[in-house]
């Protein structure tokens, strides 16, 4: 489950395991699949120390992209439709992948690399995006 500092989660809306599912933002729910991710890295091997070094306190790698695996039985990958987040099945597209960004403490796009997760509307909304990094999901 990915929980901002405000207590919401990340999720596949309304549950909806399909192609261009929307992703939202929502109170934490326990053994909701629907709110469930895998991080898979690109490269396991360890990197030089200021990228690739795991970041205890947000518990991911520096700079090391990833994707992000929805646990539905799809598997789908986040991905993004213009800037707004939805889930798609795994097609090598770096719209696809991310990473940490230690500086802005932001998980960013790898392929817009300004762009970092966002709670639309600065927070009123419900919808995730990728915007221009200014920590609104974190």
């Amino acid at each position: 489950m990915l929980v901002n500092e405000r207590g919401k989660v990340m999720e596949v809306d309304g549950g909806a395991d399909r192609e261009n599912s929307n992703i939202a933002v929502g109170d934490a729910h326990a053994n909701t699949i629907r709110q469930q991710f895998k991080i898979v890295y690109l490269d396991e091997v360890p990197a030089a120390p200021k990228r690739g070094d795991y970041n205890k306190d947000w518990g991911l790698k520096i700079g090391e992209p990833f994707f992000l695996q929805t646990s539905l039985p799809s598997g789908r990958y986040l991905d993004m439709i213009g800037r707004n987040m939805v889930i798609k099945t795994r097609n090598g597209y770096t719209s696809q992948m991310w990473y940490f960004d230690w500086r802005s403490k932001t998980i960013k796009s790898w392929k817009n690399k300004g762009w970092s997760w966002d709670i639309q509307n600065a927070g009123r909304s419900t919808n995730m995006q990728a915007w221009n990094t200014n920590s609104g999901w974190f």
